[in-house]
């Protein structure tokens, strides 16, 4: 009877799942960006097996400074004669790492935060939503900057400066749907055969806010990426790896501008922008899913 009972509920999520999956398609927008993303996940998986790691080296770069596109080097070269091509290639492994550590440490936080104040409410969820307010009023790319200014420069420091000042908007969204969802009868009623704090937001509550979490997350991706790009532009990212925003920092930093070297610039900030784009694009498309009221609209 256990047996049959796992069934049936394994069965329903599958088809959940595969309803879930034909309304996604039917989002042409958050299709193609979800082709466009794996594409670009793809190319940077597959960047140390199908490219050569030491063309990043300066004290190895083969090419002219400020080289143009040729057969050569496609889309020319940097100040130190290194392909663009390769730097714009390996950016984008920091650029999405960054972006989607990011943006799960902001889900953690915000999540944590959210379900604890809905769920026990009192001082606790006026103590939670003080500490919210206090982090959502202040600007997020300074407080960013303090933290990547104080701490050590690396990857590390980026994924938790961006982390730690991106949650307070999931924060409030999680919060707003938890207390509606214990608000239902079948909360009530699990509450009055016993289920204690831990079985109300493990088997109720975080099943049914995680579907949510997960569609903002996707658009939170983007703004780390974009947060990322920022603070290495900025000359606070990891020196010892090339980024999207170290790349177009060089660019302004070495005249690249002035020198109407715009294959420099291009490459770089066209990567950011399909990237933010497609994780804009799979994002609406989740609300969508998610949220059955928002099909059909502009």
């Amino acid at each position: 009877m256990t047996a049959t009972a796992k069934q049936i509920a394994r069965q329903r999520r599958r088809a959940r799942a595969d309803e879930m999956w034909q309304a996604f398609r039917r989002d042409r927008a958050g299709l193609t960006g979800l082709v466009l993303l794996v594409l670009i996940a793809a190319l940077a998986l597959l960047a140390p097996l199908l490219t050569d790691a030491s063309g990043l080296d300066v004290t190895r770069a083969t090419g002219e400074a400020l080289q143009p596109p040729g057969s050569e080097f496609w889309l020319g070269t940097d100040e130190s004669g290194r392909s663009v091509l390769l730097l714009t290639w390996w950016g984008a492994r920091v650029s999405l790492v960054v972006g989607l550590s990011a943006a799960l440490l902001s889900m953690v936080i915000g999540t944590l935060f959210g379900v604890t104040a809905a769920h026990f409410g009192g001082w606790t969820s006026t103590v939670l939503m003080r500490v919210t307010d206090f982090f959502l009023v202040l600007p997020s790319l300074v407080l960013a900057i303090a933290l990547s200014t104080v701490l050590a420069r690396g990857l590390p420091t980026i994924v938790l400066a961006i982390g730690v000042t991106a949650w307070p908007a999931t924060a409030r969204l999680v919060r707003a749907q938890t207390l509606t969802i214990e608000a239902r009868p079948y909360i009530e009623r699990a509450r009055a055969l016993g289920g204690g704090p831990g079985h109300v937001i493990g088997r109720h509550v975080l099943p049914a806010v995680l579907p949510l979490v997960f569609a903002n997350t996707t658009l939170q991706v983007a703004s780390a990426i974009i947060a990322e790009s920022t603070l290495s532009f900025l000359g606070l990212g990891d020196p010892s790896r090339v980024s999207w925003g170290s790349m177009l920092k060089s660019a302004m930093d070495t005249g690249a501008v002035t020198a109407g070297a715009w294959w420099y610039l291009l490459p770089p900030g066209l990567g950011i922008v399909a990237v933010v784009l497609s994780f804009t694009l799979c994002g609406r498309a989740l609300e969508s899913v998610f949220n059955p009221r928002l099909r059909g609209q502009a």
